[in-house]
């Protein structure tokens, strides 16, 4: 026991001293063997955000300069803010000084490696090194009163522009709805519930937003945005936004500025082509927080704006910055440069998508226009339509529930859909047979009136045609009279499998292939061969089971052009023509095809004749599909196609348009189609 306490006392002080020593160590304050251990010492200190530890290195002087709350903010913002990690710093030994210390120091940032040579003021107080420290000794060349910010370079999104150069997608401006608090009335209840009507907001949402913390009686405070006022459209929805505006700005209080924004020139005439951007959801952010994007980033949420996002998406850059007193930039640390979104041109006419879009707007049609020798896509339009605008400006829950509850479904793409194809379908049908070597196109078929069936084994079923005609039943005067018997007939002889084969040959049931996602077309409901005959005598004249996309048929007549290749449809600009499906039809099969289409446009009797323009020889063929559940259906909708180009264009001058409408019962059939479309052929279709 007597020896325990005479050790006791020893032991313990050694403990006590092992122990500070430790702790001294981890802070970096150990007793310095020299000027370049304490400096080190104390830039260790600046990895563990330990500042306090970090001023008690200081000097006295340095403590009288600046008082410990200060040197800790001051640290803390710069360091932090800047994201410093992996902070080194390297002797210079040819500099050395007395009571000075000359090092290089690299750091990493948010904005890439900082490098700077520097000199610290180190010397002995009170047995200790001490620094001697100023706003220098973080960078060489900040000085007091001065400030390190960082500073975001935005990466801008890429623009989306037609063949001409016109935008599609890009930079423009919207109207922003702010209030200034101090100009509203003393009671301004009446206002604000007004404000709310217009905006299609609640009271509540604006109370909020004029209650934040940084509002102030003079400032402006955002509360909307809306679209720009467009003067020159007659849209009921133009109307609307420019009703309200005009209201709006009769409140007090309320001001209506321009704001930077993504816009979309066309609306609603490209809004199926071209979709829009939104705000970034959880989720998308976290598949990709590590490709430059963040919780203020707008991503693409339908169409190109979707499908070209990796390329349209701008990176945003950085740079550390000093500014001197008066606010100017002194010095730039370190930066990471921007990169700017792709700007993507596409093969688009502006003034053609425009033109489909006004003219079918009160229908519920699509359109596809294409250059069928080079494969350019000219339009791609679905009718109606909505505003890709009101996406971007924030589509108010009024306008929301109209376009969800409008029975003609303006948020349905309808060019990527397949549809009956119904007579529009012949001329495929007769290339196919020919080609298969199974139809004679010569041969009289003969004549069976306006009713048929091939015998008593079909029941009461009959394949039907709208018109008697003069002259022999064969393919060219079935094509100009559009004869459904004449069809059925050719089918049955075509065969099953044989007509199975040849449609798998021209893109039946393969992916289309093209930017847009497009839903691929199919001769039966379960991708099986034909097998009834009622089933393949009803596909002869584009009925029983076969739905075709409309950018497949447009590829399809492209055929007629190209002695027999179908082309790749393509949309963007300066891209290679290509071959999608070569020797689809045997060349033959094609340049029949062709003339006997010419015949459909110029005979008297052809079904497109409506089309027909004088200096231009087209080339075409009508379509009305029946959708009935049964023959004796009389309440079936009819779809109206027309499918026609000019025969004899140049390559870099050529045009195939394909168009389907629907609820075309009782206004002409495709009939209507062919009127509508005369107008788009005589200020678009290139002359001979």
């Amino acid at each position: 026991m007597d020896t325990w306490k005479k050790y006791k006392l020893p032991i313990l002080v050694v403990v006590l001293l092992l122990l500070a020593g430790a702790l001294l160590a981890v802070y970096g304050l150990a007793f310095a063997k020299g000027p370049e251990q304490a400096l080190e010492a104390y830039m260790a200190l600046i990895e563990k955000k330990d500042y306090q530890a970090m001023y008690d290195m200081l000097d006295k002087e340095s403590k009288e300069r600046v008082a410990k709350k200060d040197f800790v903010t001051r640290n803390k913002n710069i360091y932090e803010g800047i994201e410093a990690k992996n902070i080194k710093i390297a002797m210079i030994e040819d500099q050395k000084k007395e009571d000075a210390v000359a090092y290089r120091t690299t750091m990493d940032s948010s904005a890439g490696e900082i490098r700077f040579p520097n000199e610290a003021g180190v010397h002995k107080e009170d047995g200790d090194y001490k620094i001697s420290w100023t706003d220098s000794l973080i960078f060489p060349q900040l000085k007091e009163n001065e400030k390190v910010r960082v500073v975001t370079l935005e990466g801008k999104r890429g623009n989306i522009f037609d063949r001409s150069g016109v935008l599609l997608a890009g930079e423009g401006k919207v109207a922003a709805v702010g209030l200034i608090p101090g100009k509203l009335r003393q009671d301004p209840a009446a206002d604000l519930k007004k404000v709310a009507k217009l905006l299609d907001m609640s009271v509540s949402d604006i109370e909020k937003k004029l209650s934040a913390k940084w509002v102030k009686p003079d400032l402006l405070v955002p509360i909307k945005k809306l679209k720009k006022i467009n003067e020159a459209s007659s849209s009921t929805v133009d109307l609307e936004n420019t009703e309200v505006q005009e209201e709006l700005l009769k409140i007090p209080g309320v001001i209506i500025g321009d704001e930077d924004s993504r816009v979309y020139p066309l609306g609603e005439k490209a809004a199926h082509l071209i979709g829009y951007v939104q705000g970034i959801s959880e989720e998308e952010l976290e598949s990709r927080k590590d490709k430059g994007y963040d919780t203020y980033s707008v991503i693409g949420k339908s169409g190109l704006e979707r499908l070209y996002e990796k390329r349209l998406h701008g990176m945003d850059g950085e740079k550390i910055v000093i500014y001197n007193k008066d606010g100017m930039e002194k010095a730039v640390l370190a930066e990471t440069p921007k990169k700017d979104g792709e700007n993507i041109r596409l093969t688009i006419d502006a003034k053609l998508q425009s033109a489909l879009y006004d003219t079918y707007k009160e229908d519920r049609s699509c359109s596809v226009a294409m250059n069928p020798m080079t494969g350019e896509v000219l339009a791609l339009v679905s009718t109606p339509s909505y505003d890709s605008n009101d996406f971007v400006v924030g589509m108010s829950e009024k306008r929301w529930k109209q376009l969800n509850e409008d029975k003609n479904t303006p948020m349905y793409n309808r060019f990527r859909q397949i549809w009956c194809p119904g007579s529009s379908m012949k001329p495929i049908i007769g290339a196919a047979g020919i080609t298969s070597g199974k139809l004679d196109p010569a041969k009289d078929m003969g004549k069976s009136g306006l009713s048929w069936q091939k015998d008593g084994s079909w029941g009461g079923y009959k394949v039907t045609t709208l018109k008697a005609y003069d002259g022999s039943a064969d393919l060219e005067n079935a094509l100009i009279y559009s004869d459904n018997i004449y069809f059925a007939k050719a089918a049955l002889q075509i065969g099953g499998e044989a007509l199975t084969n040849q449609l798998k040959q021209a893109g039946f049931g393969q992916d289309i292939p093209f930017a847009v996602e497009m839903n691929s077309s199919q001769y039966t409901n379960e991708g099986k061969p034909i097998s009834t005959e009622i089933q393949l005598a009803d596909s002869g004249y584009g009925q029983g089971q076969i739905l075709v996309n409309p950018l497949h048929l447009a590829a399809m007549y492209s055929a007629f052009r190209n002695g027999g290749s179908m082309v790749k449809p393509h949309l963007e600009l300066k891209k290679q023509k290509e071959w999608w499906i070569e020797g689809a039809f045997d060349s033959k099969a094609a340049a029949l095809i062709n003339e006997d289409l010419k015949k459909v446009i110029s005979h008297p009797g052809g079904s497109g004749h409506g089309a027909r323009m004088e200096g231009t020889a087209l080339a075409g063929k009508t379509g009305t599909a029946e959708l009935k559940a049964s023959q004796e259906d009389t309440a079936g909708s009819e779809l109206g196609w027309f499918c026609v180009y000019n025969s004899d264009g140049r390559e870099d001058d050529s045009l195939l348009l394909v168009t389907m409408v629907e609820e075309v019962n009782g206004r002409g059939g495709s009939g209507y189609v062919v009127d509508k479309d005369k107008a788009i052929l005589k200020e678009f279709m290139p002359k001979d």
